[in-house]
């Protein structure tokens, strides 16, 4: 029997940050890695495919893209993501559904649309990067938080549906990662997290990465429906 090529994974938002530090992680651990970016230049040494998330027949394209030049992923990391921060009374439905539909509903898409292949193989990796407000709330962040909240339900019903055919569904809860991302909270607000973390630094998108890279690994196959926070401590316990 013949050596099995190496497996194909799927990494949004790729381009950059958090997305970049994991896809070079799975790249060295000896994956077929393609991503997406929505614009600017590529990242070199990936597949990468011009895909705005938020339109649903870009994110087809895209993977069908992925599938042809590379198989069917069979290691997905929804990872694109926007924040917006404004308290509940001034969150209007327009910058809601902006969220929702750049964090959560891509997210669905992506696992939907990769479940096919990832049955065919009987083995799969399913990873959301949600965030550690995801677990506490954060005043001011009312649709991010709860777009990264909603990341945790739909990874746990994943785990009940796909587990019994081998394709485990997990989440990754960043704290404060030092990203561009994270330079869109305010200063006095970013001391407050660092002063709530135990570790006292901001984290680092390799940090993230190593994460993530072991929980698609051969060695994960007995964790799914788990909340990995990534956060120096911020949040524990929840």
């Amino acid at each position: 029997m013949g050596k099995q090529p190496p497996r194909s994974a799927f990494v949004t938002g790729g381009n950059r940050g958090i997305g970049l530090a994991i896809a070079r992680a799975l790249a060295e651990s000896g994956r077929r890695v393609s991503v997406t970016y929505r614009q600017g230049r590529p990242p070199l040494g990936f597949m990468a495919v011009r895909c705005d998330v938020k339109d649903g027949s870009e994110l087809e394209r895209a993977l069908q893209q992925v599938t042809a030049e590379q198989g069917p992923p069979e290691i997905i990391v929804s990872n694109a993501g926007i924040t917006h921060s404004t308290v509940v009374t001034a969150t209007g439905q327009q910058s809601w559904n902006a969220v929702m539909n750049t964090n959560l509903t891509p997210a669905f898409r992506l696992a939907r649309a990769s479940v096919s292949g990832m049955l065919a193989a009987g083995w799969g990796r399913m990873i959301f990067i949600s965030s550690v407000v995801g677990l506490t709330g954060s005043a001011g962040q009312v649709a991010y938080t709860t777009s990264k909240s909603a990341m945790t339900g739909l990874a746990r019903t994943l785990a009940w549906e796909l587990g019994p055919h081998g394709i485990t569904a997990n989440v990754v809860a960043p704290g404060v990662i030092g990203t561009r991302m994270a330079e869109g909270i305010r200063p006095k607000r970013r001391d407050q997290f660092l002063t709530m973390t135990p570790l006292r630094r901001y984290g680092t998108p390799e940090d993230v990465a190593e994460a993530v890279r072991f929980l698609a690994s051969e060695e994960a196959s007995y964790i799914t429906g788990a909340v990995l926070p990534v956060s120096g401590g911020l949040g524990m316990g929840l």
